[in-house]
């Protein structure tokens, strides 16, 4: 091979790379882990990856998605989560039927994104402040409702079977949460590619400026969307409380930093760098693996957090290195 063949073929094997490197950082990390720990690869891990590490997350980060999608973000999605999971567990403790309660466990999830909506599509409030203040009045809130923070349990027996079916049953052999997942994944695919709704959200989240001069009703899309993220991670709310049994005050925030790393590892899958759903389900599906794979190699906790750190970081630069290039090429 010539130097001038060489010099050009560098160069589109980097681009190739920087445009697949989400996948590639998939493939790398599903090998070393395969590797470093032969438990990795056992159907029953893979499967406890997929149910306890990926599905809930999936879901919170699909309503991520969304949000960024308009251009914004929703630091309030664990308030969310929560607020679900206590009026789903406040109505069982209250004789309620199954099918009420979870109900009443989305409408505790929608009121955050309600909220939300005001703040930031009536008042005009940034999403990033407006959910960041609705993250710490709603932390508030639940130390008032639980006296300062106390679990409420639901009783040892006597638990309905019906609210445990989210949490621990399966259709057709497949775990719930499984299931909810991909319908999730799904119905946010159809609607953000097939969609009017959808196609005013991706375009207000490249520019609302002309979304608004278009004679849009801009502020609509977005109240609305905020109302379905929150809508959204209250499922997750329903199904964490079903699973555990418990509702833990502000349990839901533990999802909120790995939900907007997938959907920001997920803007490498595009050319352009936007959210999508394909790029934030295989976000979910590294941080899942990265997360079980360290935790099976033993190492400590803390390291577990600076390895998915180091990755994030890994993925997105080799994203937006590559997209530079494409630009001034």
């Amino acid at each position: 091979m010539s130097a001038r063949q060489l010099s050009v073929s560098i160069p589109t094997v980097a681009r190739s790379i920087g445009r697949h490197a989400l996948i590639a950082a998939l493939a790398a990390v599903f090998v070393l882990f395969a590797w470093l720990a032969p438990a990795f690869l056992s159907g029953a891990n893979l499967l406890s990856v997929l149910v306890n590490n990926f599905a809930l997350l999936a879901i919170v980060a699909i309503a991520m998605t969304f949000a960024v999608s308009a251009g914004g973000i929703d630091l309030s999605v664990g308030t969310a989560i929560d607020f679900a999971s206590f009026a789903f567990v406040s109505l069982v403790l209250a004789g309620q039927p199954i099918p009420i309660a979870a109900l009443g466990g989305l409408v505790g999830g929608v009121v955050v994104g309600l909220f939300n909506a005001v703040l930031i599509a009536g008042i005009g409030i940034s999403p990033f402040l407006a959910t960041l203040g609705t993250l710490f009045v709603g932390r508030s809130v639940q130390q008032l409702l639980t006296n300062g923070g106390n679990p409420v349990y639901l009783p040892p027996t006597g638990v309905p079977d019906a609210f445990r079916f989210l949490g621990h049953g399966t259709i057709v052999g497949i775990p719930v949460p499984l299931v909810v997942a991909a319908l999730v994944v799904a119905g946010a695919w159809l609607v953000l590619s097939r969609t009017r709704f959808g196609r005013v959200v991706l375009a207000s989240g490249i520019q609302a400026s002309v979304v608004r001069y278009s004679g849009i009703a801009l502020r609509r899309y977005t109240a609305a969307t905020y109302i379905l993220v929150s809508g959204i991670a209250a499922i997750v709310g329903l199904i964490l409380t079903s699973t555990v049994t418990v509702y833990i005050p502000s349990s839901g925030n533990a999802f909120l930093l790995n939900a907007i790393g997938a959907t920001f590892i997920g803007t490498t899958l595009s050319p352009h760098g936007r959210p999508n759903i394909p790029g934030t389900v295989l976000g979910v599906l590294l941080l899942s693996i990265v997360a079980n794979g360290l935790l099976l190699s033993g190492l400590n906790f803390y390291w577990q957090q600076v390895g998915t750190g180091l990755l994030i970081f890994s993925v997105l630069a080799i994203g937006f290195a590559n997209r530079k290039a494409a630009a001034r090429t």
